[in-house]
């Protein structure tokens, strides 16, 4: 009975260990990130309002429905 009662204990002592305490707090600074953009129209992926409906996929569409 002592050996279950120590063994309890042993691994009750290991979980607070592992799980007894929150992480590290991170820092918002860390969670963003900036990136810098082309100017307007000048990349091959740029929004163009009169040729988007080129792409537009939709099954009705394709169905002719």
């Amino acid at each position: 009975m002592d050996k279950e009662l120590a063994g309890t204990a042993a691994a009750a002592a290991a979980r607070q260990e592992r799980f007894g305490h929150l992480p590290e707090r991170i820092r918002f600074e860390d969670m963003t990130e900036g990136a810098s953009t082309g100017r307007s129209g000048t990349e091959p992926g740029a929004y163009h309002p009169e040729g988007s409906w080129k792409y537009y996929s939709c099954l009705a569409l394709d169905l002719g429905l």
